[in-house]
């Protein structure tokens, strides 16, 4: 199977599995979480440009799991993390993975967490090393073996 065929089926898989979760997941902590999670992926590479801002900003708002919140205060989360990664990159993600931590205390928003990493990473079809490294990073933030998520 070609890389770019694993990488649909896996972003696909996931988002099948977050579905199923969709009615558990409505904490606070998880809409911190995934948007830091979002805004992680964004900038895994150290920078985000304004059309890959606007993409995952629109994968945000489409996606059926999130849909549990409202979508500008999502897009202003989002907004706030991303900014503190474009500011100071190495400072930013310090503060950022802190929020991911924020859904350690229940396995299964920080399992949702890593699944929504690897489905806006894999949207592109191009669920690159510097996003695998950075969702990988989230697992260890999350008390998550990395192995488990293929990372």
């Amino acid at each position: 199977m070609a890389l770019w065929d694993r990488v649909k089926e896996s972003a696909s898989t996931m988002q099948t599995q977050l579905m199923a979760k969709k009615n558990d997941l409505k904490s606070g902590a998880f809409r911190d979480s995934s948007m830091a999670m979002c805004a992680l992926v964004a900038a895994a590479d150290g920078t985000i440009d304004p059309s890959e801002r606007r993409r995952v900003a629109q994968l945000i708002a489409t996606n059926e799991v999130l849909q549990n919140f409202p979508a500008d205060e999502l897009r202003r989360r989002f907004d706030t993390y991303v900014d503190k990664l474009t500011a100071d990159f190495a400072f930013g993600k310090v503060s950022v993975m802190q929020e991911v931590a924020k859904a350690k205390k229940k396995p299964a928003e920080a399992r949702a967490v890593i699944q929504i990493g690897i489905v806006i990473g894999g949207a592109d079809g191009d669920f690159d090393q510097t996003e695998r490294a950075v969702v990988r990073e989230a697992c260890f933030a999350l008390d998550l073996p990395p192995h488990e998520f293929d990372l």
